[in-house]
């Protein structure tokens, strides 16, 4: 695990970029993983400036995102459906049929995990974009997943829907279910970057760095993988030790 400490947001954001910005000029083709939340706005942002600079084009890139909110319509503001498509996929050259996100609005989410993972199990994620959640999940695989759940429907924990009550009106309103890719499926990337940003985040970080490989902070994984990126502002990185 290579760890990357960089001054603010707006480095971190900018040096995510250059990394898939680089893969993309390499490979046009190439397969991402993609994450929601505040966190990656700041790539994103990034990666349309880079597109309309006609740095890169996205028309032969295929994206899979890590998760979707349960029993939210598509057409409802926080989405990831919505979210996907307002910071990126709107101002960029992708192809529609290229976007794969989990189908949260359906009658049987237990098919729809199936014919997710069975997408996931068709593709190579060449690069995978990930958060870390306060209590360490990535994605929404909570404290306790095994290390090889694939994707699945996932009860969200009250630390979770607290820490993204912040896009809702109240807590009562954040759903309690979402459809996740599994630990599996995310340590299955050829690359994974994972970013961070903010003091909220330095306990988190702190314990993905110097802590043990255990479920119990899912995050720890990473530390086996064989091509993991930890990009993280100074904030994010208080903690640690010198």
């Amino acid at each position: 695990m290579n760890l990357v400490i960089v001054r603010n947001y707006e480095e971190m954001s900018a040096k995510a970029s250059q990394i898939i910005g680089t893969l993309l000029k390499k490979q046009p083709d190439a397969v991402l993983g993609l994450a929601t939340g505040s966190t990656p706005i700041g790539l994103y942002t990034n990666l349309i400036k880079m597109y309309e600079n006609k740095e890169i084009s996205f028309s032969n890139v295929k994206t899979y995102n890590l998760d979707e909110y349960c029993d939210l319509p598509k057409e409802h503001p926080q989405t990831y459906f919505q979210f996907m498509w307002k910071n990126l996929f709107d101002h960029i050259d992708i192809k529609k049929e290229n976007v794969h996100i989990p189908d949260g609005n359906t009658a049987n989410h237990e098919q729809a995990c199936k014919e997710y993972n069975e997408l996931l199990k068709q593709i190579k994620i060449d690069l995978q974009v990930l958060g870390i959640g306060s209590n360490g999940h990535i994605g929404f695989n909570e404290p306790g997943t095994p290390f090889e759940q694939e994707t699945f429907i996932v009860k969200l924990s009250e630390n979770t829907r607290k820490d993204n009550q912040r896009f809702f009106a109240s807590l009562s309103e954040v759903p309690q279910y979402a459809i996740t890719m599994g630990i599996h499926n995310i340590m299955q990337a050829e690359k994974i970057v994972l970013l961070a940003s903010g003091k909220a985040k330095a306990e988190a970080i702190k314990n993905l760095v110097e802590g043990e490989i255990s479920i119990d902070f899912p995050a720890s994984v990473l530390k086996l993988h064989h091509h993991t990126i930890v990009i993280v502002d100074e904030e994010a990185a208080s903690l640690l030790n010198k």
